[in-house]
């Protein structure tokens, strides 16, 4: 039976990893790969009740991860339709390259804190596409915005996904996450942005800041409101969670529902045309879908395998083989630049659990850095790598031979400061 289910987890995951050259969407495969995986667990298992009263506990805690990403995606989907971006990106007046630089990977950096890691990518990158005319200079910003959104998801509850995953999972706390991991990110990201600020001279050529500022779909009184209650909603979610000890995904939704309740309100004199594109509906429209099944699929493959026994099994392989837990995190997030960081996070919960390592433990906290920043040493490494990629048609080893090294200096000097912080706090 575990053998089967193995090779049914490795033939889906390379699929998953060949998605461009196959053709195939990862999500479909994740679907299959999930399902197949519960499939032979259920039909070698001796107590036939017994999988399907463990797939329900399990799709619990998955559950609770996808109505969070689906309603943190909502909020966002909401900002970008009422333009809310324009209230940051209207600020930028500088023609200078490197305060351009520091410009746009703060805003990465910190923004990426506040949404995720991929919408803070396609908005600045989609920015850079009109106040960098210079194919090559934009590169070496669009490289700097992944590197820099990485690197501000790790330390934030909400910022990437993973990180959610490790916070609704009871194995980290959000006070302690940002505390811990704020520094050592911030590492990551100034190391190559001090690099790249050194190759980029003079100021940019016909800077289109008037581009900027398109033909907007809402009123500025509208923009400032959606984007503001939009930002808060996001940020109370924590706080709701540490006041009332529910499940992150019930902040959220209660912030969608009163952003819900207000664009209702301010749009109620238009007709419905107008109002069409700026409402919850469209919003939900366009979220992406497609990703929410991916994950869906992937974590319940990874259930079937903590179910099976497998991941426990690997552990102990792992610990008896490496046997350093630094070593053994910092493996994972090098290996999160090849494959995806989600299924290699999930698969750690499932093979050390809270009894080994409870919530707030190194372990968790270093685990939440390097999966989050591990993934910017190649551009299929993370979801942001793959939005610029896909933006910008960013060549594979363009990016390993600019971009790559840089990132990983940049891992491994954050990695750094990460246990040296923690030896000396200890």
């Amino acid at each position: 039976m575990i053998t089967i289910i193995c090779i049914i987890f490795i033939v889906g995951y390379a699929a998953i990893a060949l998605e461009h050259p196959i053709k195939i969407n990862k999500a479909a495969t994740a679907l299959i790969t999930g399902v197949l995986c519960w499939t032979v667990f259920a039909l070698f298992a001796q107590d036939k009740h017994s999988p399907s009263h463990l797939l329900t506990e399990y799709l619990g805690e998955v559950a609770g991860i996808l109505f969070f990403l689906l309603g943190a995606m909502t909020i966002v989907e909401l900002i970008d339709a009422h333009d809310g971006f324009e209230v940051i990106t209207s600020r930028i007046k500088t023609t200078s390259k490197r305060k351009l630089v520091w410009i746009v990977g703060f805003l990465a950096f910190f923004l990426s804190a506040v949404l995720d890691n991929l919408t803070t990518t396609i908005v600045l990158v989609s920015l850079l596409r009109i106040i960098i005319p210079d194919k090559k200079d934009r590169l070496l910003f669009a490289g700097l915005v992944v590197i820099a959104a990485n690197a501000g998801g790790a330390w934030s509850p909400i910022g990437d996904v993973t990180t959610t995953m490790l916070w609704i999972g009871g194995q980290i706390t959000a006070g302690s996450i940002i505390i811990q991991t704020i520094l050592p990110s911030l590492v990551c990201f100034l190391i190559p942005a001090f690099i790249i600020s050194r190759q980029v001279k003079g100021d940019v050529a016909s800077m289109n800041i008037e581009g900027i500022n398109k033909e907007l779909t809402s009123s500025s009184r509208e923009r400032n409101i959606v984007f503001w209650l939009g930002i808060g909603s996001l940020l109370f979610v924590p706080v709701f969670k540490t006041v009332t000890h529910l499940p992150p995904y019930m902040g959220i939704l209660l912030g969608l529902g009163v952003m819900w309740v207000i664009t209702e309100m301010i749009h109620s004199e238009k007709d419905e045309a107008e109002k069409g594109v700026l409402s919850v509906n469209h919003a939900l429209r366009k979220i992406d879908t497609p990703s929410i099944l991916f994950f869906l699929g992937i974590l319940i493959s990874i259930a079937a395998l903590q179910a099976s026994g497998v991941l426990t099994d690997l552990a102990v392989a792992m610990n008896n083989s490496i046997g350093n837990i630094k070593l053994i995190t910092l493996s994972i997030g090098l290996l999160s630049a090849i494959v995806d960081n989600v299924p290699l996070v999930a698969a750690a919960q499932g093979m050390y659990g809270l009894e080994q390592y409870p919530t707030g433990h190194f372990f968790w906290e270093f685990l939440a850095y390097c999966a989050g920043t591990g993934g910017s040493c190649l551009i299929i490494g993370s979801a942001a790598g793959v939005a610029a990629m896909g933006l910008e048609k960013i060549e594979f080893f363009w990016y390993m031979k600019k971009i790559g090294w840089l990132a990983l200096i940049g891992y491994l000097a954050g990695a750094g400061a990460f246990i040296l912080q923690h030896y000396l706090m200890s």
